[in-house]
C-alpha cells in the first residue's frame, strides 16, 4: 500500500476525500525533494550507501506520520497548511524567483542560503602530440599512440548570475603532465640555444620527453541544471546534465626530463636527462570540454612554442578524457 492511502476509505464525504487527497499529494512532494536531496548528496560522494539509505527509511517514517497528523486535523476541521516540519505556517517568498527570505506566521524571518560556488577534483587524461609549421598527421616528429598527457588539478565553479544557473565561471589550479615519444631512433640534443633531435648511436626501445607545467585555467560553462529548494536554502545541480566549458589557462614550465632505453652489448641502460632542453618557461593555451554530468571529451592547445627560438615552432596538443570530480 502507498504511503498515506490508509489515510482515505469510502465513509468519507467525496469534499473532504479530496482534501485529504491534497493533504497527501502534498506531502509525497515534499518527501520526493528530500530524497532527491539525498541522492545528490551520494551522487557527490559526500555519504555513504548504507547512510543514504538509512536517511531516506527516515524520512519515509517522519512523512508517513506527517500525513496520519494532518489526515486527522482534516477530519476535525483544523487543517489550514503545514510546512516541511509540519508545523502550521503562512509562507511569503521575497526576493524573485529564489525565494530569499521566508517569513513565517509567527513573524519569524529566515534567510534562504545560496551557496553560489561549489570545488570539485579535475581529473583529464588522453593522447598528446606536438604539430609544427606545415606538418601534417602523416610527418609528426611523435609517436600517436605513445605519447600521451595526465592533468590534475582543483577547480571551483561559481554561478555568474544571481537567480539563474546556465553560465557558471570555473577557475583553478592544475599540474599538466605532457609526453611526446619521438620516432626513427631520435633523442633531443641541446647545443646552446639550438635543440635538436638527433640519430642515437644505439637502437633505442624509448625516447621519451617530458614537459611539466604548472597552469591557472579558466572557462566559462554553459549548460543547464536542476534547482532543489529548501526552506532554508537551495542549491541547483548539473548531476545528469549536458555541459560546454570554453576557455584556456596560462602558467609556467616547471621541469623536462627526458628519458631514454637502449642496450649496449646486451646490457639493457636507461638515461634520465634532465634539462630545460630551450623549452619556453611561460606556457599558455586554450581548452575545452564538452560533458555529460562529470564525464566529458577534453582538449588542449598550447598558443606558445614547445621550443624558444630560434628552434622549430611546435605547439601541443592534447585530446582526451576529463572527470570533473565535485
Amino acid at each position: 500500500m502507498a504511503i498515506g492511502q490508509e489515510q482515505v476509505n469510502d465513509s468519507i464525504s467525496p469534499i473532504m476525500k479530496e482534501k485529504i487527497d491534497k493533504v497527501i499529494a502534498q506531502e509525497k512532494e515534499a518527501m520526493k525533494e528530500e530524497v532527491e536531496a539525498v541522492n545528490v548528496q551520494l551522487d557527490n560522494k559526500e555519504i555513504s550507501l548504507d547512510d543514504a539509505i538509512a536517511k531516506k527509511k527516515e524520512i519515509a517514517n517522519k512523512y508517513a506520520l506527517r500525513i496520519q497528523r494532518r489526515v486527522e486535523l482534516v477530519k476535525a476541521g483544523k487543517e489550514v497548511g503545514s510546512d516541511k516540519n509540519g508545523e502550521t505556517k503562512l509562507t511569503l517568498n521575497i526576493g524573485g524567483g529564489n525565494g530569499l527570505f521566508v517569513l513565517t506566521k509567527n513573524g519569524d524571518t529566515i534567510r534562504r542560503k545560496d551557496k553560489r560556488t561549489y570545488s570539485d577534483i579535475v581529473l583529464a587524461f588522453g593522447f598528446n602530440n606536438a604539430i609544427g609549421e606545415g606538418q601534417t598527421l602523416n610527418d609528426l616528429d611523435y609517436k600517436v599512440g605513445g605519447s600521451r598527457f595526465f592533468e590534475l588539478g582543483f577547480a571551483w565553479r561559481t554561478r555568474v548570475f544571481k537567480n539563474s544557473n546556465w553560465l557558471r565561471f570555473k577557475y583553478g589550479v592544475s599540474l599538466q603532465y605532457n609526453n611526446l615519444k619521438l620516432k626513427d631512433n631520435k633523442y633531443y640534443v641541446k647545443d646552446g640555444d639550438l635543440t635538436t633531435a638527433e640519430t642515437f648511436p644505439h637502437e633505442l626501445d624509448k625516447s621519451k620527453i617530458r614537459f611539466t607545467n604548472l597552469v591557472a585555467p579558466i572557462h566559462f560553462e554553459f549548460g543547464p541544471s536542476k534547482k532543489i529548494e529548501r526552506d532554508t536554502y537551495f542549491r541547483y545541480s548539473t548531476r545528469k546534465k549536458f555541459k560546454v566549458g570554453l576557455g584556456g589557462y596560462a602558467g609556467i614550465r616547471i621541469g623536462t626530463r627526458q628519458k631514454l632505453k637502449y642496450k649496449v652489448d646486451g646490457d639493457r641502460e636507461k638515461d634520465k636527462i634532465k634539462s630545460d632542453f630551450n623549452a619556453n618557461d611561460f606556457v599558455y593555451g586554450l581548452s575545452g570540454y564538452v560533458s555529460w554530468g562529470s564525464v566529458g571529451i577534453y582538449t588542449k592547445y598550447d598558443l606558445n612554442p614547445l621550443f624558444a627560438s630560434p628552434n622549430i615552432k611546435q605547439h601541443n596538443v592534447s585530446l582526451g578524457l576529463r572527470f570533473d570530480m565535485d
